[in-house]
Parts: C-alpha cells; sequence; structure tokens
C-alpha cells in the first residue's frame, strides 16, 4: 500500500471568535494561528468567513478582490494578512473562508486561500455548492441571492506530506467532491464551515465522521465560535475525525483551538481491516473520481 501521508502532520483547527471589525479580525487570526504553531502544529486552519460577519448582506461590504493574483494589500488585506501569517508561523495555512468579488464577472463568491510555510498562495477553492435551504419554523437562508458557486475540485499538494483537500461547509454535503478527493490521494479533507444551531445539531458531526468512513481519510470541520449577538449564530464544535471515523478531537462552541495528530499507519490500518479500496464494484456502478473533473492543483 502507497503511502499517502508521507510523514505524521500536526493538524490545528483555530475556532475563532470574529466581530465586525475585519482589521481586528485579522489580528486576531494571527495570535490564534502562532499560537497553534507554537504547540507544534504543521497545518492550521481557519473557520468560513474569519474576517467578516457571517450574511448574504455583509458579503458585498467585506469582498476583497483577488484577482489578478497577486492581489495588492488595498484590494485584498485578508491576501496579504493571511501570506504574512503563514510565513511568520513558518506552516501551512488554511485560511478558512473570505467573501470575493471578481471585477471581469461582477460576482462575488465565498473563497478559501491556502499558503504555505513561506507565505505562497497553493490554491484558491471558491464554495461550489451554494447554502440554499429553507426549514420551517427553523432557518431560511440563500447565499445564492449574492453569492456564484465555484466550479473546480480542490486538491493542494503539500510537498513534505501529501495531498489534502480543501472545500467550504455546504460543501460538505456532497459526498462527491470528497471521494474524488480520496481517489486522488488526499490524506485529509478540510472544511471551513459555519453551520448554524439548526443544521449543526442535525448534521455537523455526522457529515463529518460520513465523509471520512466512505473514504477513509482524515476529515476536520472548522467552525466559528458562537456569538449569539450575532445575526447569525455559528455551531461551533469544530472537529478532527480519523480514517475509521472516530473523533480524534472536538470542540465545544467558544473560541478554541483543536489540534490532532494524523499519521498514515492509521490510514493503512482503517484501509486494511475494512478494505473497501480493493472491493468497489465498478463494474457495477461507475467511479466518480474517472470522469472528467475540473480541478484546483
Amino acid at each position: 500500500m502507497s503511502k499517502i501521508l508521507k510523514q505524521p502532520l500536526k493538524l490545528a483547527l483555530v475556532q475563532l471568535s470574529t466581530s465586525a471589525d475585519k482589521t481586528a479580525n485579522l489580528t486576531r487570526a494571527r495570535s490564534k494561528v502562532l499560537e497553534a504553531t507554537s504547540k507544534g502544529a504543521n497545518l492550521v486552519v481557519l473557520p468560513e468567513c474569519f474576517n467578516s460577519p457571517y450574511g448574504t448582506k455583509y458579503f458585498p461590504k467585506y469582498a476583497e478582490t483577488l484577482l489578478p493574483s497577486p492581489p495588492t494589500k488595498e484590494q485584498s488585506p485578508s491576501f496579504h494578512a493571511l501570506s504574512d501569517i503563514a510565513k511568520e508561523a513558518k506552516a501551512y495555512l488554511v485560511g478558512g473562508s473570505i467573501p470575493e468579488y471578481w471585477e471581469e464577472t461582477k460576482k462575488y463568491y465565498n473563497t478559501s486561500l491556502t499558503f504555505d510555510p513561506n507565505g505562497k498562495l497553493l490554491a484558491t477553492h471558491r464554495k461550489v455548492h451554494l447554502f440554499d435551504i429553507d426549514i420551517p419554523g427553523k432557518i431560511t437562508f440563500r447565499e445564492s441571492e449574492v453569492l456564484s458557486p465555484g466550479n473546480k475540485v480542490t486538491l493542494v499538494d503539500l510537498p513534505e506530506y501529501g495531498k489534502i483537500a480543501v472545500a467550504i461547509c455546504y460543501d460538505v454535503r456532497f459526498p462527491e467532491l470528497a471521494m474524488i478527493a480520496a481517489r486522488k490521494g488526499a490524506f485529509l479533507c478540510v472544511y471551513p464551515g459555519a453551520f448554524n444551531l439548526t443544521t449543526g445539531a442535525l448534521h455537523w458531526e455526522l457529515q463529518a465522521r460520513a465523509r471520512a468512513m466512505d473514504n477513509q481519510v482524515y476529515t476536520a470541520m472548522c467552525s466559528p465560535a458562537r456569538d449569539m449577538q450575532a445575526d447569525y449564530n455559528a455551531w461551533g464544535h469544530s472537529m478532527i475525525v480519523d480514517p475509521n471515523a472516530g473523533i480524534l478531537a472536538q470542540l465545544e462552541e467558544k473560541e478554541d483551538i483543536v489540534y490532532a495528530d494524523l499519521t498514515n499507519e492509521k490510514i493503512e490500518e482503517t484501509r486494511k481491516g475494512i478494505p473497501i479500496y480493493g472491493q468497489r464494484r465498478f463494474d457495477v456502478y461507475p467511479d466518480v473520481s474517472a470522469g472528467k473533473i475540473k480541478f484546483e492543483e
């Protein structure tokens, strides 16, 4: 069995408290990322919309221009803050997500940026599946009122470790993204996400464990901290799940950092014990990873 995780990796998820002050959010993110790396984290993840309040009415106000890349500091203070933080921390950084405006299309996106320890941008993921839901008496939310969807599966190569997949929040409900990523060699699926109190209670843990179980890879879900004074109340409970669907570590709703050590041995042990990778019946059903796929690599 080939090694998909070349060496052990310490993962940290920052469950960040955010406010309406973008500069303060970026400063807080820096502090928490540096705290995580001071404890040995090699890869740090921030939550969805970590630099702004979450909500359709906020996206245009907080949106930044990312293209052409690299943007100027005036166009995207968050891009440069993340790049600088990754370089200062000497770690890989999945910068949660930020609202993006692309002048060429006149459209807004929910976009995640991943940087290497030198501050170089490695990958950009635009949220593929927009959060349009209506649960009577509970919650109605339509990202598509403002946002446009991305159109690529995002695999990121971390040369010392291997490949990870990055997607955003609602993307976790669509197992095809994780299946494709795992079959293309990803050892970890990362989801910055802001589930709410309704969907979080229903499906946050279930989705994290399901994606891990289906694909026998590590799965990480990174939420903002819960703020009951905000318009949108995040579920919290950031968690890291192992390839056997066991919860390695989980937070509650307050600001904190969760850590876990990821090893290739755990992936191998899981896949040897329940060898689904050699048992799939592609003569009965198609392999979703074998078709024409648009990648961001």
